[in-house]
């Protein structure tokens, strides 16, 4: 998370900081930091990441919500206790420490960051996936064999699946904007002959074509959850059922095309030199 002194504007809290003046946290400042913050242009799931954050901490504090030296020393090792990961205490650290910059008491930040040891993400191959494929069609689980072939074949970001609308589909491009990040994917026309049928079964006229039983999209837990019980029955090892394995194996089939490309590219213009050197080449 960035530090955010360089960056929020705002009124700040007055403070008189001493080196030995301990620190009452209050819903006041808590609120206005998040007020402020929110004026950088932050999407609402970030303000909201921040507010959950700081609301934890606030809780955990003792009753006279009084932060000292060691507090947030105390404070990771209970989260540590508590069962989260080196990466979600890192999370609840950065929330921390940027309210303690708001408010102008830096001596009370912990730094360092805990090293999350995450194991390798398991990879999917490409014989795997087929076969997920067709198990879904021998099953007739049509929007879960989409599901798959979506995140395979455009490399997609589960967040990404409600801007899969009927009109992108149409227009065969779809316009991605996570983290202020504008990418456009291309459908590609099999695919997308495929998404636009199973919208019409399903009298799906505009929107997200990718919709749980109310009508809303769908969630991305429910989706690796969609995809795991395909595998459980497929007899594919249900860790690699999610939309991150999916995306990696569109990463790595892009990967080893592009190399190939390139490689012929290589081939191609040496055998134009070749050529070249036979008709106007130095050597007599």
């Amino acid at each position: 998370m960035p530090q955010t002194r360089q960056h929020i504007g705002g009124e700040r809290p007055p403070r008189q900081r001493r080196l030995t003046e301990d620190v009452v946290m209050t819903e006041e400042d808590m609120q206005r930091f998040l007020a402020d913050y929110a004026k950088m242009n932050r999407s609402d799931g970030t303000v909201k990441f921040y507010r959950r954050k700081l609301q934890r901490f606030y809780d955990d504090l003792p009753a006279d919500k009084t932060i000292r030296y060691g507090t947030l020393q105390k404070w990771r090792e209970s989260l540590l206790q508590h069962g989260y990961t080196p990466g979600s205490v890192n999370a609840f650290l950065s929330a921390a420490n940027s309210y303690l910059d708001y408010i102008g008491h830096r001596e009370y930040q912990l730094a360092g960051q805990l090293k999350d040891e995450k194991p390798p993400q398991p990879e999917l191959s490409r014989a795997e996936y087929l076969h997920l494929l067709r198990t879904a069609k021998a099953l007739d689980k049509e929007k879960v064999y989409l599901l798959i072939k979506l995140f395979a074949a455009t490399g997609l970001f589960a967040q990404e699946l409600p801007e899969v609308t009927v009109e992108a589909v149409q227009e065969g491009k779809i316009v991605c904007d996570q983290n202020k990040y504008k990418q456009i994917v291309t459908v590609p026309g099999c695919l997308r002959k495929e998404l636009l049928n199973y919208a019409q079964e399903n009298d799906i006229g505009s929107g997200p074509i990718f919709q749980s039983r109310d009508g809303r999209p769908m969630h991305r837990t429910h989706v690796s959850a969609v995809i795991r019980n395909l595998c459980e029955e497929a007899k594919v090892p249900k860790e690699k059922g999610n939309p991150k394995c999916l995306r990696k194996l569109y990463l790595s089939t892009r990967a080893m095309v592009e190399s190939n490309i390139a490689l012929l590219v290589e081939q191609a213009i040496e055998w134009q030199l070749e050529q070249e050197q036979l008709s106007v080449g130095w050597e007599r």
